[in-house]
């Protein structure tokens, strides 16, 4: 199998390389586009996959809603089903760290000085020097605060990759080329069973969350994990036999869960 994360700072080629490198091994990309068009394909709703970006939430209202976690499940159940094609390259949205635990992945992040980036958006774009300055500034702080907002880490952390290349020195094709054959040793290429069916109950256990977010659900109060394939394992306190019935139900209507084990218990009135 090949699944390989490329991580980009706006302006540094991390798109091209991505390109060249799915090119080359055969590989589908997901880039911006292909995620939202994949987020339909799996079932999410089109309203609610338009503002799959790498961008936290701006206002105080948006934070104190509903949106912030499902924006995060949405992103996390595309990312987990993309990963299950085990054939793929997936640009940004996190999927570096998305997929940190799953030893098969190959991370990569491409980046280059301020001043490269700027220069390079002025040579494609035909942006003016101040115009390029603050297109850089302002993809960057998106980018970092996202980072910040969805997993407390730097997207700067050199821990999160197996490759940094900068591309104010290294030219694109040849970095696509090393990319391309570090993806081909046995270390990166080589997946055992143990780690697939690990991503299979990954992926199906954020598809049960990010329905019963959909449905409004409250989860704050559940644990959930899947030891056996297919079949969730749901804890927590509810307060109302409404709740646990809709909880339960829509995990039953999950395409993949074959049977709940539910412990949700319910709180007495004066809990």
């Amino acid at each position: 199998m090949t699944l390989i994360s490329i991580t980009q700072r706006m302006g540094s080629g991390g798109l091209e390389i991505a390109r060249q490198v799915a090119e080359s091994l055969g590989l589908e990309l997901f880039d911006d586009e292909r995620l939202q068009k994949h987020a339909q394909e799996i079932g999410m709703q089109l309203d609610e996959v338009q503002w799959l970006d790498e961008r936290a939430p701006r206002l105080f209202d948006r934070l104190l809603s509903s949106k912030p976690d499902l924006y995060m499940h949405v992103l996390e159940t595309v990312v987990y089903e993309v990963a299950r094609k085990n054939q793929c390259v997936v640009l940004g949205h996190g999927s570096q760290m998305l997929l940190r635990d799953f030893g098969c992945a190959l991370h990569v992040f491409v980046h280059a000085s301020e001043r490269s980036r700027r220069n390079n958006l002025i040579r494609q774009q035909g942006l003016t020097e101040k115009a390029a300055e603050k297109l850089v500034h302002k993809k960057d702080h998106e980018q970092d605060g996202f980072f910040r907002y969805a997993f407390q880490m730097s997207i700067d952390d050199p821990s999160l990759y197996d490759l940094v290349l900068n591309t104010e020195k290294i030219d694109r094709s040849a970095a696509a080329g090393l990319v391309a054959e570090l993806a081909g040793t046995p270390e990166i290429s080589s997946c055992s069973m143990t780690a697939l069916e690990s991503m299979e109950k990954m992926f199906l256990l954020k598809r049960v969350q990010t329905a019963l977010v959909q449905r409004d659900l409250d989860i704050s109060g559940l644990h959930m994990e899947m030891p056996e394939k297919g079949v969730p394992e749901i804890r927590g306190i509810v307060y109302n036999r409404e709740e646990l019935k809709a909880i339960e139900e829509t995990v039953r209507s999950v395409p993949g869960v074959s049977k709940v084990k539910s412990e949700i218990s319910v709180a007495p009135a004066s809990y």
